[in-house]
């Protein structure tokens, strides 16, 4: 099924599970398989994307946007937080990634 699932009352999480946490950084795991789709959630918090595979999805946003990405591995992606959305894998591969979403700067900046 193309175009976005419909949306429940309840976000899921951005990840499949959380590597690493502290007070500066959550680290997830993000993985889809060929046409599988990660539940509508939202980020609160800016991120990095690290993607681990070639990545070919669609982010299905609740405004009706619709943006196609295409994430080469050895590439870095910096996303602001924003609107709820959900992601589709569109390709014939499994897709991952590993998301890290920014918490807080250390203190005396570095």
């Amino acid at each position: 099924m193309t175009g976005p699932s419909p949306r429940g009352p309840e976000l899921g999480p951005i990840g499949d599970k959380i590597l690493f946490e502290n007070e500066y950084v959550r680290i997830w795991s993000v993985k889809l398989d060929p046409g599988e789709r990660q539940s509508w959630h939202q980020h609160h918090l800016p991120y990095v994307i690290v993607p681990m595979t070639e990545g070919k999805n669609i982010m299905y946003f609740e405004d009706g946007r619709e943006k196609e990405t295409a994430e080469t591995v050895g590439g870095v992606l910096w996303r602001e937080a924003g609107a709820p959305h959900e992601l589709l894998n569109i390709s014939d591969w499994q897709y991952r990634n590993v998301l890290i979403e920014i918490k807080t700067a250390p203190a005396g900046g570095q």
